[in-house]
């Protein structure tokens, strides 16, 4: 099943089994076509009295259920189409030996009447002197859909297109360049009516030389065009291997021409006219799944076009022409239908097209290696299991250098377009081929594992080598805007891998310290390249991973990003944006082990800058967890104390809510959990006092408090003066905002993990669950 796009290609619905029915719901007989992998219905369509249907080239069916809906159903056997017709043409009442049954849309009562009166369209005797006539009979014909089918039917009984091209002749013996003009006029509405069965007249190899030679008098030019020694002299049909069938190479040239007179002949349809040229497309599109059909089961003609094209003794202009007509192949396999597809991939990769195109993409001519990564990119969209299989089974027989996948990179690397535009195609190939998402996992392998092992192994070397080298010094090596767009290309690639490859990246990554060359790229002139470098850190970070954030500090990874922040100097620009949003991850996210290694280490840069508050708050978060460490026991009692003093009764729970969101949300970040000012300067002596007439209220309801607890760390939704923040640990950091016995506005000391037994802290299962709720 077919149906027509609004940029008038045809797109594949489905393939399957075509019925015939009553269907209650539509009161009437419909087509029904049902999926053959699951049976599900692809199309229901009720076979209407009035709606044309028409026959194409013995295995199509076409029609237009609205205005812009046009349908298809391409058979593969003549007696299946040949069934379906003689259905269709019972409906309706017609004879199955028409192609087309009677079109009847959108008549005014007038036309119907005045055509009642005339059933049949009277054609002028082709003569030269009734040119004009003619002209302006098929122009007036045109905008009614009847007098269009009786025209159409007229030129078909009588041979009458045979008659034109007669006189188009005569005219052109005789210079007469009005005659032609009319001519141009009538063929071209000829085109515009839209039928298979003219089409099959006019693109006879008889005819179609002549139907182009009438259409190279437009009226609208001073000059004709000379599209017909184009295509005798100048295009060349070239055999590059000889094509045994003659029906098959008629084809071939037919929709050769036929594409030529859509693309460069008929002037550009307006948008009224669009419409009126889909069976010209069908034609060439049909025409097209024909030939692929053909070749493919020619099985002479792919082995040797294949063994040619491996041959070293084959000179590189017979493998050029090979190549092309490889290329040319797969570009037509994108009209076969999905089962069709399949079939024409696995055939080219039994004939060994993969070696083939490890071959040609080794060789020195540009020409060829395009073409060849054209080939490359049509099996990898298709099918990139293939190419990776193929890969992996390779690496066992041969060295690194000439593995497929490292091919692709090199000419990655080597591409010499300025704008790098082949390097982009080929690096999205690649990303096609390690995107774990369309990894395939079996029962006893897993094609991720497998790959990505080999990737690691055999091919990354290749890919990081531009960068390593560029990178030996404190800044890039070559800075040239060539040399930048492939960094940025490979850096693009490797922050896909860090978000896609888990463990195979991270072990290359601290392996090979590539994030320490990475950032030497912040210090190119070129911005692009550095909010690249300045990308691929951010993504690492943005894991939250501790091997990572241990390399970065071990290595000192931020010093290369604070110079570029200070080199920036007071610039308001994306450099300065997307650093300071790495610093404010680093704060909301509570990173603890990176918060502490930026304070020590670059507080003394970064704190005059004032314009944002994310360094200040990163101080603070660094001070409060510094306070923590100096003192958990205080801060441990200090959480069971705010636990059981603010749950007094539902009242002031209900105060305490309204004054969380109340209070700006702002303020509750930076001062999440400081030490307020008050308890600074209290003795432990008063502090100790209330805790130990609590620890004997507590051992007298030990049962009740355990209730308590629970019910105070499931309920962190009902209660948000609860706030948990993450350690990258797996404890978690328990705060509450205090509202009643602080000083208003100021929040309440920092919670703590406490011990596992105290009410002030939960076991790891629980504490999940309060994170849960909470957010």
């Amino acid at each position: 099943v077919y149906t027509l796009n609004e940029d008038r290609q045809w797109d594949d619905r489905g393939t399957g089994h075509v019925s015939s029915c009553y269907v209650e719901r539509l009161k009437g007989m419909s087509l029904l076509v049902r999926a053959e992998s699951d049976g599900s219905l692809l199309l229901e369509s009720k076979i209407n009295p009035n709606t044309a249907y028409q026959k194409q080239q013995d295995t199509l069916i076409v029609w237009s259920e609205a205005e812009n809906y046009d349908l298809a159903l391409s058979f593969q056997e003549k007696a299946g189409c040949d069934e379906i017709w003689e259905k269709i043409c019972q409906v309706q009442g017609k004879d199955p030996s028409v192609d087309i049954t009677q079109d009847l849309v959108d008549e005014s009562e007038e036309e119907r009447f005045d055509d009642m009166s005339s059933p049949g369209l009277e054609l002028p005797s082709c003569e030269l002197s009734r040119l004009e006539e003619i002209a302006e009979l098929v122009a007036s014909s045109l905008p009614s859909p009847l007098r269009r089918e009786k025209l159409a039917l007229a030129l078909e009984n009588e041979g009458y297109i045979k008659k034109l091209l007669e006189i188009f002749h005569v005219c052109e013996d005789l210079e007469n360049i009005e005659g032609l003009h009319h001519l141009y006029e009538i063929i071209k509405g000829i085109f515009l009516l839209n039928r298979t069965a003219l089409f099959e007249v006019m693109f006879s190899e008889e005819c179609i030389m002549d139907v182009i030679g009438c259409l190279e008098y437009d009226p609208s030019l001073s000059q004709s065009r000379k599209h017909r020694e184009f295509l005798t002299k100048t295009a060349k049909f070239k055999e590059v291997i000889p094509i045994s069938d003659p029906e098959l190479k008629q084809k071939i040239h037919q929709t050769y021409r036929v594409q030529y007179i859509q693309d460069m002949v008929l002037p550009t349809p307006s948008v009224f006219e669009e419409n009126m040229l889909s069976t010209l497309h069908s034609f060439i599109f049909f025409n097209k799944v024909e030939i692929v059909g053909m070749l493919q089961e020619d099985e002479k003609f792919l082995t040797d076009l294949f063994a040619q094209l491996t041959d070293e003794a084959t000179d590189e202009e017979k493998r050029q022409e090979l190549v092309n007509f490889l290329k040319e192949f797969c570009a037509f396999s994108q009209t076969l239908q999905p089962q069709n597809r399949d079939a024409f991939f696995k055939t080219l990769s039994n004939m060994g097209i993969l070696p083939a195109l490890e071959v040609i993409l080794g060789m020195d001519d540009a020409q060829v290696r395009s073409a060849a990564t054209d080939i490359f990119s049509y099996l990898v969209e298709y099918n990139p299991s293939m190419v990776r299989e193929f890969v992996m089974q390779e690496a066992q027989q041969n060295d690194d250098d000439i593995l497929l996948i490292n091919l692709i990179i090199e000419h990655m690397i080597c591409d010499t377009d300025p704008e790098l535009g082949g390097a982009v195609l080929l690096m999205g190939l690649l990303r096609t081929l390690v995107d774990p998402e369309n990894m395939l996992a079996t029962a006893n392998k897993t094609e991720k594992t497998e790959f990505l092992g080999f990737f690691y192994k055999h091919c990354m070397h290749v890919l990081t080598a531009p960068l390593l080298a560029n990178t030996t010094e404190d800044k890039p090596s070559k800075d040239d805007f060539q040399t930048a767009q492939l960094l940025a290309l490979i850096l693009e690639l490797l922050t896909f891998c860090v978000e896609h490859h888990t463990y195979h990246i991270k072990n290359y990554i601290i392996n090979k310290d590539i994030l320490r060359r990475v950032l030497v790229l912040m210090a190119s002139k070129h911005a692009f390249l550095a909010l690249c470098a300045l990308r691929f850190k951010r993504k690492i970070i943005g894991l939250k991973d501790e091997f990572y954030n241990r390399y970065i500090m071990k290595s000192f990874l931020f010093e290369p990003v604070v110079k570029a922040f200070l080199n920036n100097g007071s610039r308001y620009n994306l450099m300065n944006s997307a650093i300071i949003e790495m610093f404010e991850f680093i704060r909301v996210e509570d990173i603890k082990s990176l918060t502490a290694h930026v304070i020590e280490n670059y507080w003394k840069a970064l704190e005059d800058v004032d314009y944002v508050q994310t360094f200040k708050g990163l101080k603070l978060r660094f001070e409060q967890q510094r306070e923590r460490q100096d003192n958990p026991k205080l801060d441990s009692m200090r959480s069971i104390l705010r636990n059981h003093r603010y749950r007094r009764d539902a009242r002031t729970l209900e105060d305490e809510e309204e004054m969380w969101f109340n209070t700006d949300e702002d303020d509750m970040e930076d001062g999440e959990a400081v030490v307020p000012p008050s308890d600074k300067t209290k003795n432990d002596e008063d502090i100790m006092d209330p805790i130990s007439k609590f620890m004997e209220r507590k051992k007298l309801k030990e049962s009740e408090e355990k209730e308590v607890l629970l019910k105070t760390n499931l309920s962190g939704r009902q209660s948000p003066s609860f706030k948990l923040s993450f350690s990258s640990g797996t404890k978690s950091n328990l705060t509450s905002q205090s509202s009643a016995s602080n000083l208003s506005g100021s929040p309440g000391s920092p919670g703590s993990p406490g011990s596992p037994g105290s009410p002030g802290s939960v076991s790891k299962s629980t504490s999940q669950m309060a994170a849960i709720t909470t957010k």
